[in-house]
């Protein structure tokens, strides 16, 4: 059951909310862009995303980053923490998971223009990156390069 809000009913944010059971349960939830008349990328990375093999149930690792140009909607940041804790007990490939994901904000936020990018830590020697976009990058604007993830703490 795929949900959103829109708006003023965050209903997440300040509260105590559990982790939801699975990636179809987690409400994502957004509010209104305070500069629809200025085309600008906001960047959501979670260098921290789990989700299972299907085939092995061992955990796999990735970062992920979101570049988006809004709409008329923000996506607020709890609701997105909770739909990607939402994948820990989740059984996926990498590519099914990248793309599920992107599926999800591109139809909650509706953006001029979204990547979605899962930089897979390899298993068996062999990393997976996953690269899926959709929209129209405005041309005064430009996300962030790939490498900037790597200004983070802890990182070299």
């Amino acid at each position: 059951m795929e949900e959103s809000t829109r708006g003023d009913r965050l209903t997440q944010l300040g509260n105590t909310v559990p982790l939801p059971g699975n990636p179809d349960e987690a409400l994502l939830e957004t509010f209104p862009n305070p500069h629809p008349d200025v085309d600008y990328v906001i960047r959501l990375t979670s260098s921290e995303f789990t989700t299972l093999c299907p085939i092995t149930g061992q955990p796999d690792f990735a970062t992920i980053i979101v570049d988006y140009v809004p709409g008329a909607h923000i996506m607020e940041s709890k609701s997105f923490k909770l739909f990607l804790g939402s994948f820990r007990n989740h059984g996926t490939f990498h590519e099914d998971c990248t793309v599920y994901i992107h599926k999800r904000l591109q139809r909650t936020l509706q953006p001029k223009y979204i990547r979605v990018v899962a930089l897979w830590n390899p298993r068996g020697g062999v990393p997976i990156d996953v690269t899926i976009q959709s929209g129209s990058l405005p041309s005064f604007c430009s996300p962030l390069p790939l490498g900037a993830t790597t200004y983070r703490a802890g990182r070299e």
